[in-house]
């Protein structure tokens, strides 16, 4: 471990550590892994409120940044509080796919899949206009094998999509993306994408399921145990204004390969914005990018990861249990 050099660094609160499951590209290491200084022994929250400018620049310019080793951060309630003292805006998660329980205040379970499946890559709620430009991850209980989170920066992938298939991105760019999913009322935690409709939409209410969707661009077909969903066109690439850089912005590989349960067939679950099929080949040649390219660094009770949500993609790896990973969006 070695304190960070840069001038407007607060050294004598953190410590940049390095671990070998990082990445380097060019002088820009990924993620950045902040530990506190030996010497400090401050409420997480309360440095995080002090040195909120720091910390944004520290994101904008990596993507990612996880915290260990802040022994103020123990709890959901603890965890809570931290995503509370950055100050963003809570977003409600309406429209996603995962199963997800409210724990307390702004923080919900992850993804509640069953812990043998793994979750692949995807921007948060990049299926739908609205999504999280914040995304925090709090490991509660760390797992006995497995359940890294593991993350990996978007413009790559994009930068080496356009570079091998070129032809595919453009049609990417041209078109962007339909993503179709079948929903019953309730949950179904046997699935990674089982939320029912009366979670994704926050009602009972058929008709305010409906106004809820159209706000989202999404149209619904009511069929006699639950509802088809159509979201599309809309675009698979984004241009990240604040960075001037290109990004995957997508859920494709996850809808592709991971949305499957006894509703939904993955390969009908994502098409190219004019309706037409995508060629396989291109999804598992992307996945084997996104695993080449990804970083994942083994959880750890009590730490906390900030990713941001246009930069960085995320995924789950299968698990042997206990692990709890909790996780609050945030606008």
């Amino acid at each position: 471990m070695t304190p960070i050099l840069k001038p407007s660094m607060p050294e004598t609160i953190f410590t940049q550590s390095t671990l070998p499951q990082q990445k380097t590209y060019n002088t820009l290491v990924f993620p950045t892994i902040l530990t506190p200084n030996t010497n400090n022994s401050h409420d997480l929250k309360h440095i995080i409120r002090d040195q909120k400018p720091w910390l944004e620049s520290v994101l904008h310019k990596t993507g990612a940044i996880l915290f260990r080793g802040f022994t103020s951060v123990d709890t959901a309630s603890e965890f809570n509080e931290v995503v509370e003292a950055f100050g963003y805006d809570e977003l409600p998660y309406v429209g996603g796919a995962a199963p997800r329980t409210n724990v307390v205040g702004r923080v919900f379970t992850s993804n509640e899949s069953p812990p043998d499946q793994k979750i692949p890559f995807h921007h948060e709620m990049a299926q739908v206009p609205k999504f999280p430009l914040k995304v925090f991850f709090f490991c509660e209980v760390e797992p006995k094998i497995g359940g890294e989170t593991p993350t990996v920066l978007s413009h790559v992938i994009y930068d080496k999509m356009k570079q091998k298939h070129p032809e595919f991105v453009d049609r990417l760019e041209q078109h962007g993306l339909i993503y179709t999913r079948v929903l019953g009322e309730d949950d179904d935690p046997s699935s990674p994408i089982g939320r029912g409709w009366v979670s994704t939409f926050l009602t009972k209410d058929k008709a305010v399921a409906e106004e809820r969707a159209a706000k989202l661009g999404m149209k619904l077909e009511w069929t006699d145990d639950g509802v088809k969903t159509i979201m599309g066109p809309i675009p698979a690439i984004k241009v990240d204004e604040t960075r001037g850089r290109k990004t995957w912005f997508n859920s494709m590989v996850a809808a592709y390969t991971g949305w499957e349960d006894a509703r939904n067939n993955p390969v009908k679950a994502v098409t190219f914005g004019d309706g037409t099929p995508l060629p396989a080949d291109v999804i598992y040649d992307c996945l084997k990018l996104l695993e080449e390219e990804s970083v994942a660094i083994p959880w750890q009770k009590g730490d906390v990861l900030l990713l941001d949500n246009l930069a960085v993609l995320h995924a789950r790896r299968p698990f042997e249990p206990p692990r709890r990973v909790l996780a609050s969006l945030c606008q």
